[in-house]
C-alpha cells in the first residue's frame, strides 16, 4: 500500500528516527541515543554530483553537518555539569549551584566537579593541604614573570605563565615521558591537578603584583584558598600575621564556586579540544584560557561597568535602552547563550553583592544597575528577546566594590574555571575514548586552477569602499617607494 513519502507503514523502533534522502531516494534509520544522533551516521547519504555542482564539495562521499559556533552539536559525553536553560537549572554532579554556593566551598566543588563525588573529610584533608602546599612558583618562572611589562593585561601574564610552566615539569610532559603517561598513571595526572590548581592563585596574584609595581608576595599554606590570593594582592608591610577580611574571602569563594564550570563553553571546548591530542595539562590551560580571554568570553562583566558607568546616572537609563533598542548602543550582562529564562547563578550572586557592601560600602553604580535591569524586565522588547541579567551582570560590581582594577576581571573569572578545565581534561583521558579532535568544513573557496608564474600575472590593486586605489596592507609606503 503507498503511503505519504513512500514510507512504508511499518512500526519503527521508538528510538530512532527516519531520514530520507530526496536526492536518491535513499533511506536511513539513525539510533537516538540520550536524545542525541551520531553525526557520522549522515555519511551514509551520499549522491552523485548534480549538474553544475562543485566537486569541492565531496557530494559523493556522504552528508557532512554543518553548525558554525556548535550551537546544536555536543562534541561530548559527560557527566560533570549539567544545564537546563529553559528552567535556568544548573547542578554539578548532580548537586545544585544553589545547595554548592550556600553549604561548600570552592576546593570542595573542585574536588567535586574533578573526582565526581563530594570528600570524605580525611579526603578533603588531605586534598586542600596538597593544593595549599602547591603554591609556589619556581624561582625562574618568577624571572620570566617579573619580564612582564606594568601594563601587560594581567590575562596575558597569566597565560604566559601558564604555557611557561609547560618548560618546567619535563616529567608531566607527555611529549618526553611518552604519549600515554596520563592515561597509564593517574597520580602522575592527580600531581598536575593539584599543582595547577595551587599554582593558579599565586600566577594570579603575580599578574596583579606586577601592575602596581610591587614584589611578589609568597603564598601562605595556613590560609584558604581565596584568603592565600587576596593575602598575596594586598600584603604590604603589615606583619605576616595579616589576614584579608574574612566576609571578602568568603564572598570570592562563592564567586569561584558559581565560575569553577559551565558545561562546554568556549573555553572549555578549548581544553577539551587541544586536550585531546595528549599534550599536557599547562599547555591546555593556556590555550583554555586564551579562549576565556576574549572579550565575548572573559571580559563580559568588565563590559557591563564600562556600560553602566557610560550609563552614569538611574535618570539617563531610559534614553539608553531606547538606544539599544535602535542599536545603537549595546546591552551587557543581558541574556546568554544557554539560560533562556534566568541565571541561576544571578540569584545567589545577589545575596554576596550585599555581604561586599557591608564591608566595602555600597557601590555608587548599583543604583544604575537596579534601575536598568527592572526597566528592562518591564519593558517587552528585552523581555520577548529573554534578556535577563546573568551572572557577569552583578559579578562587575562586586569586584569593583573590592577594588580590582577592570582588568583583572577576566582572572577572577579564569582562576576557578581552572577547576572545571581539569575536570573535563580528567574526564576525557579517563573515558577510554580519547580521539584527536579534527573537525570538518564546508570548502567554498576557489576550484581547482593552475598556477600562473610570477612576471605572467595581472597587476591587482586593493581599492576600498571610496574607489580610491590603495596599497596593499602588507606593504608599507616606505618599502613601496624603493621598489
Amino acid at each position: 500500500m503507498a503511503v505519504p513519502n513512500g514510507i512504508p507503514n511499518v512500526p519503527k523502533p521508538r528510538n530512532t528516527i527516519t531520514v530520507i534522502d530526496n536526492r536518491t531516494g535513499k533511506t536511513i534509520e539513525i539510533t537516538i541515543k540520550d536524545n542525541s544522533v551520531p553525526a557520522t551516521a549522515f555519511t551514509q547519504l551520499k549522491a552523485p554530483l548534480a549538474a553544475n555542482e562543485r566537486p569541492e564539495n565531496d557530494t559523493p562521499y556522504g552528508l557532512r553537518i554543518l553548525d558554525p559556533a556548535f550551537v546544536n552539536t555536543a562534541m561530548i559525553t559527560s557527566s560533570i555539569t549539567y544545564i537546563d536553560g529553559n528552567k535556568g537549572f544548573l547542578m554539578h554532579r548532580g548537586y545544585p549551584i544553589e545547595q554548592l554556593a550556600e553549604k561548600s566551598n570552592f576546593l570542595e566543588t573542585a574536588y567535586l566537579l574533578i573526582y565526581g563525588e563530594l570528600p570524605s573529610k580525611s579526603q578533603y584533608s588531605i586534598w586542600s593541604w596538597e593544593i595549599m602546599n602547591h603554591t609556589f612558583v619556581a624561582e625562574d618562572l618568577q624571572s620570566i614573570i617579573r619580564q612582564m611589562r606594568y601594563d601587560s593585561h594581567p590575562m596575558s601574564v597569566f597565560i604566559s605563565a601558564f604555557a611557561a610552566m609547560s618548560a618546567f615539569a619535563p616529567e608531566a610532559n607527555p611529549a618526553l615521558q611518552g604519549q600515554d603517561m596520563y592515561i597509564n598513571d593517574k597520580s602522575i595526572m592527580n600531581k598536575q591537578i593539584v599543582r595547577i590548581l595551587g599554582k593558579a592563585t599565586t600566577v594570579a596574584a603575580m599578574a596583579y603584583r606586577i601592575r602596581i609595581n610591587r614584589p611578589f608576595t609568597p603564598p601562605r599554606s595556613d590560609l584558604s584558598y581565596t584568603e592565600n590570593l587576596l593575602y598575596m594582592m594586598d600584603h604590604m608591610s603589615e606583619p605576616y600575621s595579616y589576614r584579608p577580611d574574612p566576609r571578602l574571602a568568603k564572598a570570592l569563594d562563592i564567586l569561584f564556586i558559581l565560575h569553577a564550570d559551565h558545561e562546554m563553553n568556549c573555553s572549555t571546548s578549548t581544553m577539551v579540544h587541544v586536550g585531546s591530542s595528549l599534550v599536557d595539562p599547562y599547555s591546555c590551560v593556556a590555550a583554555a584560557s586564551s579562549a576565556l580571554y576574549g572579550p565575548l568570553h572573559g571580559g563580559a562583566n568588565e563590559a557591563v561597568i564600562r556600560m553602566l558607568t557610560k550609563i552614569g546616572s538611574v535618570d539617563k537609563v531610559p534614553e539608553f535602552l531606547e538606544g539599544v533598542k535602535q542599536k545603537k548602543e549595546l546591552l551587557f550582562g543581558f541574556g546568554h547563550r544557554v539560560y533562556r529564562e534566568t541565571d541561576p547563578r544571578s540569584k545567589v550572586i545577589r545575596e554576596v553583592a550585599d555581604m561586599v557592601f557591608d564591608v566595602c560600602g555600597r557601590e555608587p553604580l548599583i543604583e544604575v544597575a537596579i534601575a536598568l535591569k527592572d526597566a528592562a524586565l518591564k519593558d517587552e522588547y528585552f523581555t520577548s528577546r529573554k534578556l535577563f541579567p546573568n551572572v557577569d551582570y552583578w559579578s562587575g560590581l562586586i569586584y569593583k566594590a573590592m577594588g580590582f582594577p577592570l582588568d583583572f576581571y577576566p582572572v577572577l573569572f579564569v582562576v576557578p574555571r581552572v577547576a572545571g578545565y581539569l575536570a573535563h581534561w580528567k574526564q576525557q583521558l579517563d573515558s577510554g575514548k580519547n580521539k584527536i579532535s579534527r573537525p570538518r568544513q564546508v570548502y567554498v573557496g576557489k576550484g581547482r586552477r593552475d598556477y600562473i608564474p610570477l612576471d605572467e600575472r595581472e597587476e591587482r590593486t586593493v581599492t576600498s569602499k571610496d574607489g580610491i586605489t590603495e596599497i596593499p596592507h602588507y606593504i608599507s609606503k616606505r618599502r613601496l617607494a624603493r621598489i
